[in-house]
């Protein structure tokens, strides 16, 4: 086994470990490795592996969110926030209220740095799991990758008669959900209906409009909570 990355840093330099010490490598996918350190060096630190156990600490309801592409830097947010909640996948949402667009090398680095940050808030949370950051996807990619058989729910600030609160309460625990959070300005009445003719449930939060980098974190709390091992 070959540790490389800013773990490296964190072994050597931090924890202060050499050849012969043994140490606990998560392979994110909940994969636990007792291994013993035999030689480092600045960029990589070699193993040999003395045992491999898994965990069931990931948990039991899988929820997406689909985030409609925030402007600025609240996509790190939206990542880190729902990484320590317990979010199981992350995908971003090219809307037409969406400020800017992703494509290409500036793409490719976005999704590098937010998996980074996904990487390091599963540490921080103690998960031994690590969230999915998709690439940014358009509408099409996305209706048509919903499985069958999950509950999909979008929260819209239009919504009159249905609230997430209900849904909670009167619906069975599903074993997987996907929330679609609108970016600033929210979803247009095209892309709702959209979703609607996918057999997505719209519904609100309540009086208040949150932020979208505030929504999501909110439902996703509510229904780990309701549906899921949050609260303990």
């Amino acid at each position: 086994m070959i540790v490389t990355g800013p773990d490296v840093l964190h072994i050597t330099r931090v924890l202060r470990l050499r050849a012969g010490d043994l140490i606990t490598v998560l392979d994110g996918r909940g994969g636990i490795y007792e291994a013993v350190i035999e030689r480092a060096t600045g960029q990589e630190v070699y193993c040999t592996i003395k045992s491999k156990s898994t965990s069931d600490d990931a948990p039991a309801l899988r929820i997406t969110v689909v985030q409609g592409l925030p402007k600025g830097d609240k996509m790190d947010l939206i990542i880190q926030k729902g990484t320590e909640l317990g979010v199981s996948r992350i995908v971003t949402l090219q809307c037409k209220r969406s400020v800017i667009n992703l494509g290409g090398i500036k793409s490719a680095r976005r999704v590098e740095r937010w998996r980074r940050i996904a990487q390091e808030a599963a540490k921080q949370s103690r998960r031994l799991d690590i969230p999915e950051v998709l690439e940014p996807a358009g509408w099409p990619e996305v209706l048509n990758s919903l499985p069958a058989g999950s509950v999909a729910l979008m929260l819209w600030e239009e919504e009159r008669v249905v609230t997430l609160k209900t849904v909670l309460r009167e619906e069975p625990v599903p074993g997987e959900v996907y929330v679609f959070i609108g970016p600033e300005g929210g979803f247009t009445p095209d892309e709702v209906e959209r979703a609607r003719l996918q057999g997505i449930r719209t519904v609100s939060l309540g009086r208040r409009v949150l932020r979208t980098e505030t929504a999501g974190m909110a439902a996703l709390a509510m229904i780990l909570y309701q549906w899921g091992d949050l609260g303990g």
